[in-house]
């Protein structure tokens, strides 16, 4: 037990790219601590292995759920509430999940701005950050424009909001622009996502099978939740654009939670390892449930950081 604790620390620090002080502060252990266990100087007992656990789930996934547990998350979730009209009049609350989405979205795909670096671009229309490269800061930006056209949207056509094609290819367009010579249109060519064995769909079908995604968007769901997991794997299964998928998807959601009332899910780079692990066993095996769970659990992560955090 005590061996498997360590391996699941040095991998839950591979994988969150924490560092031992800030694994040490979640466990609510001291640094020292953390380190001898590490290093096999000490060893975990039964209530901090029980911790290691948790944490190590969170991080790096887990491989089947409780159905009772799933219900719990998605009860929390739904409890997570707030309008897109209280969210555009209300520019604090706005400017921080703006700041955070963006940062963690754009993390994930390989960005190296820090939290603070992002908020000095947002920030500064004019701000060059000279030890970050141009598409960084770019991406930033971008973001924060894709964002706010979504909320123009949602808030000029309040509930006659409907999908259409054309809202996805502009939220692309604002995502990608500069940054790709296809921005706001579909690929033409066929894609693969390294280390993933989901097959994406052909080019050839791209068309059809996003008209069919679109209809399906604007069908209301019972369980929100449930639907937002399974449209989202869709979405990334489709892969309709040439670059920025992910962050077109994320964004998906973030209209979807707002549509219903709620807080947007906050993927955060730390469980990225979750987050892709859900995703591909979703669309691999057709079971939403852990996707459900972690969309659940982003929904209030969302609402712990913008409220408390």
């Amino acid at each position: 037990m005590e061996k498997d604790a360590i391996a699941k620390l040095r991998e839950i620090l591979a994988s969150s790219g924490w560092s031992q002080e800030r694994l040490a502060y979640n466990l609510g252990v001291s640094f020292s601590t953390l380190n001898n266990w590490i290093n096999g100087k000490t060893k975990p007992r039964l209530k901090a292995v029980k911790a290691i656990d948790d944490a190590y789930l969170d991080i790096v996934g887990r491989t089947e759920i409780d159905r009772k547990f799933l219900e719990v998350a998605k009860k929390k979730a739904l409890a997570q509430k707030i309008t897109v009209w209280e969210l555009v009049k209300n520019t604090p609350l706005l400017d921080k999940l703006t700041l955070f989405l963006t940062y963690h979205t754009n993390t994930i795909e390989g960005s190296t701005l820090t939290l603070s670096e992002v908020k000095e671009v947002l920030d500064d229309a004019n701000k060059v950050l000279s030890n970050k490269t141009a598409r960084e800061q770019i991406e930033a930006r971008n973001h924060r424009a894709a964002m706010f056209y979504l909320l123009d949207e949602l808030a000029s056509k309040g509930k006659g909001f409907k999908w259409t094609e054309q809202i996805i290819l502009n939220i692309h367009l604002r995502l990608m622009n500069t940054l790709i010579s296809n921005a706001g249109s579909y690929r033409n060519h066929g894609v693969r996502i390294m280390g993933s064995v989901t097959v994406l769909a052909n080019h050839a079908s791209i068309n059809r099978l996003m008209n069919d995604f679109i209809n399906d968007l604007n069908v209301p769901a019972k369980d929100i939740i449930e639907n937002i997991a399974k449209l989202h794997a869709r979405f990334e299964r489709i892969h309709p654009f040439s670059d920025g998928n992910g962050r077109t998807g994320r964004l998906v959601m973030f209209v979807q939670a707002l549509q219903n009332g709620l807080m947007p899910p906050l993927v955060v780079k730390e469980r990225k390892k979750a987050y892709y692990k859900y995703l591909e066993l979703a669309q691999t095996e057709s079971n939403c449930d852990l996707l459900s769970l972690f969309i659940a659990e982003s929904m209030v992560t969302a609402s712990t950081v913008i409220n408390h955090g």
